[in-house]
């Protein structure tokens, strides 16, 4: 009995976040950004100045994935990491004047993308879809 991956939640979810990121791509790249940059730039804007621990706990990624992402936001000149005023390890981690002008066009770029992929879907399908995906990503926080 051989594996269908059209029957595998895992195999599809992966794939849609591959689509998913696509679509930003396309729409970020003109931007100045890229889809994994998005998660750090969108805690920015909520909250500016904070360290890469407190990313870490906020995005739920590997340190050396976000090493390596800020590292090319620093060099592509969207965020400015600054010496922590109490702990010597730590740097605060602050949205520079370019990554603070991307947000409403790079919330636009996002928008665009899932309106692009969700078109034909009615509007409670779209919010149905949603909540599953937000249901599957509370159940792995459980798992």
């Amino acid at each position: 009995m051989g594996f269908d991956r059209s029957q595998s939640a895992t195999y599809l979810a992966g794939q849609l976040a591959r689509v998913f990121s696509r679509s930003l791509q396309k729409r970020a790249s003109t931007l100045g950004f890229s889809p994994g940059q998005f998660p750090v730039l969108l805690e920015l804007w909520q909250e500016d100045g904070l360290t890469q621990k407190q990313l870490l706990d906020k995005l739920e990624v590997e340190q050396a994935t976000l090493a390596n992402t800020l590292a090319r936001m620093e060099r592509d000149g969207l965020i400015a990491r600054t010496p922590h005023p109490t702990d010597k390890r730590a740097q605060i981690i602050t949205l520079t004047e370019l990554g603070r002008s991307l947000e409403t066009s790079a919330v636009d770029a996002a928008a665009e993308a899932d309106s692009a992929l969700f078109s034909g879907f009615r509007s409670f399908e779209r919010e149905l879809m949603m909540e599953y995906m937000r249901l599957i990503i509370g159940n792995s926080r459980k798992a």
